[in-house]
């Protein structure tokens, strides 16, 4: 006796066609069209959650570096200067610290300005 796939191919159909509800057109009433829709809307959220975070970092990075130039500094040196001060704040964190508290951000200024002069004596007088 042959097994017969009917209510398991019934319930995938099923369940590429609710999941490509609200789509246009044939993409939603055909099957397999609907399957090449989801297929391909699976692969953008994929590389889109990815993007997510790229993008992200990217704004924290303009924010920073505008609150730097507001300082009369260069982002590249200001993140040195942290490095070098074994100051350990993410990007998000001196984004955010950027916007809410330009005093605070000021400090950290100095103290990544004043960490690149002591690095910059010690290797002089090497």
């Amino acid at each position: 006796m042959r097994v017969k796939g009917g209510t398991v191919r019934h319930a995938n159909r099923k369940r590429i066609m609710k999941r490509a509800e609200g789509f246009f057109s044939s993409r939603h009433r055909l099957y397999k069209t609907a399957k090449e829709s989801v297929l391909r809307a699976d692969a953008y959220g994929f590389n889109g959650r990815k993007e997510r975070k790229q993008d992200y970092r990217k704004l924290w990075i303009r924010r920073i570096s505008a609150a730097c130039k507001a300082n009369d500094t260069s982002y590249s040196q200001f993140m040195y200067g942290l490095k070098l001060a074994d100051v350990a704040l993410n990007r998000k964190m001196l984004s955010e610290i950027a916007g809410t508290n330009p005093e605070e951000f000021k400090n950290l200024v100095a103290t990544a300005n004043k960490a690149i002069e002591e690095n910059s004596k010690k290797t002089a007088a090497k």
